[in-house]
């Protein structure tokens, strides 16, 4: 009995040394990056700052040869065997980086949707302002979910809402297409519309040889 506890604390030790010692070296995810001395690998495959292959060599002696830069040694192909590390600047690849990624952002459109509510006995004028707020979210290039809520006795009579969707789609046009048709969904009957990338673009092409006509017309006049 004695015996089997000294092993087990004999052990101990030894499985406390090997847990600390894998903690050192956590998984790598793809947005992280090691540099210079966070790179415990024995040998690497470097590239030099202006892209020239410096061949397989020694961490160390790819660190040295580094700092004799004022660069960093950068690990860009972890899962390579050996890794391929890179001297650069590591400070400034990041900033370049960041920079991409808030233009590229700035470049994706955000489409959100806008809802319009009607009622099924909705009068022309409360409808027309409807549209209009309609028309606007389709221009500033969003998806516009019309809603028509129904009260009470209204629901034995969804051909009703049914007709106000189909005369908003109808009224907007050639601007959007009908993304998911009238739905009933309880007491409320709904219908999503999408703009149109290409009347879109026709618009604005038509707008600019507008523009061209009017500039020639101009310049026959003065002439």
């Amino acid at each position: 009995m004695r015996d089997g506890l000294e092993v087990q604390a004999a052990a101990l030790p030894l499985i406390f040394f090997y847990r600390t010692r894998h903690r050192r070296c956590p998984t790598i995810s793809k947005e992280s990056l090691r540099i210079n001395e966070e790179i415990h690998i024995r040998e690497v495959r470097v590239t030099s700052a202006n892209g020239e292959q410096l061949g397989i060599m020694l961490t160390r002696d790819a660190l040295r040869l580094a700092e004799e830069q004022h660069l960093d040694l950068v690990e860009v192909a972890p899962k390579a065997r050996p890794p391929v590390c890179r001297i650069m600047d590591f400070g400034k690849y990041r900033y370049e980086q960041q920079k991409r990624d808030k233009e590229a952002r700035k470049k994706q459109k955000v489409v959100t949707i806008k809802e319009v509510k009607l009622r099924p006995n909705i009068e022309q004028h409360d409808f027309d302002v409807k549209l209009k707020n309609a028309q606007r979210f389709i221009e500033e290039g969003n998806k516009v979910k019309v809603t028509i809520m129904f009260r009470g006795r209204e629901l034995s009579h969804p051909e009703i809402g049914s007709a106000v969707l189909d005369k908003m789609a109808s009224a907007l046009g050639d601007t959007v297409s009908v993304e998911r048709g009238a739905k009933l969904e309880g007491k409320n009957m709904t219908m999503i519309l999408s703009p149109k990338a290409q009347s879109a673009k026709k618009s604005s092409k038509g707008g600019a040889t507008n523009a061209q006509n009017q500039n020639a017309s101009s310049d026959s006049q003065t002439l």
